[in-house]
């Protein structure tokens, strides 16, 4: 068998997220949606619903009165909320261990994928709103990919990092040379067999743009920066961290500064302790 007919097959046994994410992206992404929408796919998943009942009453939102109500919780956070909530609960069960062929711990794995989610959605608002939900999704689950690839990873890491200290490549060149994949693709696959939408598959294959042409695409585009800017701050940086591409042309393409950058990375930095405090929750 293959490295790749190994890798397929481990994609098979992954547990896959709960039909709850996609029917909620599928009914977010619909006009004239309404929280009643929200509540009435969310009410039928006796975990999630207490999952987000549990974070809605805890000490992060400090409120006087208890909500018990799905729908009370949609009034109180916010479609947008609620969607965030559910696909970070969803992923803890996939992102949660660590990647040791990467060289990141458990905590690591799972708060920058959170983190890079949070940043993206920050830039999304400034320049494509409508397509938010998406781009905050495909940010938290990007590096899936890694879950699968990372004991390939570990028992290639002589020949990867070979190739990337004596011949340039980058870390994802180096896995698509020693093993026949790297991690957005077959992030890809995974995501692609979890039902997501084309668009989701495309933004996860194409965010670290090895493809120059996708530099252009404003959602991929955003994806990669929060992946950057989560580097900045020390987050996720692993191995394949110390050998990454960096296009500044997508900052101009974007008509960002690096002053934007920089406030940018402040907010998130006065954020992060409340961050923290979330995924102690969820």
């Amino acid at each position: 068998m293959t490295a790749i007919q190994e890798l397929i097959k481990e994609i098979r046994q992954l547990t896959p997220m709960s039909p709850v994410v996609n029917q909620l992206m599928e009914v977010m992404d619909t006009p004239g949606c309404a929280m009643e929408d929200i509540a009435a796919i969310v009410q039928y998943d006796p975990a999630m619903t207490a999952n987000i009942l549990r974070t809605c009453n805890s000490a992060y939102f400090g409120l006087s009165n208890p909500i018990e109500s799905v729908r009370d919780a949609v009034s109180l956070l916010g479609m947008d909320q609620i969607l965030e909530l559910v696909m970070m609960k969803a992923g803890t069960r996939t992102l949660e261990k660590p990647q040791k062929g990467y060289d990141l711990e458990q905590e690591a794995v799972w708060k920058s994928a959170v983190a890079a989610a949070l940043i993206a959605k920050e830039l999304a608002k400034k320049l494509c709103p409508e397509h938010r939900n998406t781009i905050f999704t495909a940010a938290l689950l990007k590096d899936i990919g890694k879950t699968v690839l990372d004991r390939f990873i570990a028992s290639s890491h002589e020949k990867i990092n070979t190739l990337v200290r004596e011949e340039g490549y980058s870390f994802m060149e180096a896995e698509k040379k020693v093993i026949g994949i790297d991690h957005a693709e077959l992030g890809a696959m995974i995501i692609k067999t979890w039902n997501f939408s084309p668009r989701m598959v495309k933004i996860v294959r194409h965010h670290h743009l090895s493809d120059p042409s996708m530099q252009l695409d404003t959602d991929i585009a955003i994806v990669y920066l929060s992946d950057c800017i989560c580097m900045m701050t020390g987050m996720g940086v692993g191995a394949d961290g110390l050998a990454y591409r960096f296009h500044d042309q997508v900052i101009k393409n974007m008509g960002l500064t690096s002053d934007d950058i920089m406030k940018i990375l402040a907010e998130f930095t006065q954020t992060m302790e409340q961050v923290e405090e979330l995924l102690q929750i969820v």
